[in-house]
């Protein structure tokens, strides 16, 4: 097996990988999410989804393009990703929330990948995301957001959905009473 060898579920193991920090990289994740080298936009999907894979957010809140002998720095505007779609299965605690990502990359809301929402104070406009793995993120567009919205339910005061089990609010507590 060789460094680079996918996971048994198909994803690098970047989060073994230690290597020693090797400076910065004129690479950006635009918030449409598309990808961007010494300002040229990266245009082959293989490339990009490559990039993808060696992706790596560390606790210091910085993302990384990560091999076992590289660790570089990007930068991120908004997210890592772009959720595109939802798939929405059964209704109450039991729902299964499901997002497919702009790598085409399948996710399931619940514990380990949870949806969370940032609201701006004056406007109240929300900003959504779901973790994809890791500390990964996928900013969910506008219309996938709607979708959730729409099979939203109040608990508590509260608007959100359930996924995995677990209720995730959709904005502050009241704010759709507004």
């Amino acid at each position: 097996m060789t460094a680079l060898a996918d996971t048994k579920d198909g994803e690098r193991p970047v989060e073994r990988w230690n290597p020693e920090h090797c400076g910065e990289m004129d690479m950006v994740i635009n918030s449409d999410g598309s990808w961007w080298h010494e300002g040229s936009r990266i245009t082959r999907k293989g490339l990009v989804e490559l990039f993808a894979s060696i992706l790596r957010k560390d606790a210091d809140g910085v993302t990384y393009l990560v091999t076992p002998v590289e660790k570089i720095a990007i930068v991120v505007e908004r997210a890592h990703f772009i959720a595109t779609r939802v798939d929405i299965e059964g209704e109450g605690e039991a729902q299964r929330v499901f997002f497919t990502t702009n790598m085409d990359e399948v996710v399931e809301a619940g514990h380990d990948n949870p949806i969370r929402v940032e609201t701006d104070p004056e406007t109240l406009e929300p900003s959504p995301f779901v973790t994809v793995r890791g500390r990964l993120e996928a900013s969910l567009a506008r219309p996938v957001f709607y979708e959730l919205v729409n099979a939203a339910v109040e608990k508590d005061h509260q608007l959100g959905v359930f996924a995995g089990g677990e209720f995730f609010p959709l904005g502050p507590k009241g704010a759709h009473e507004i």
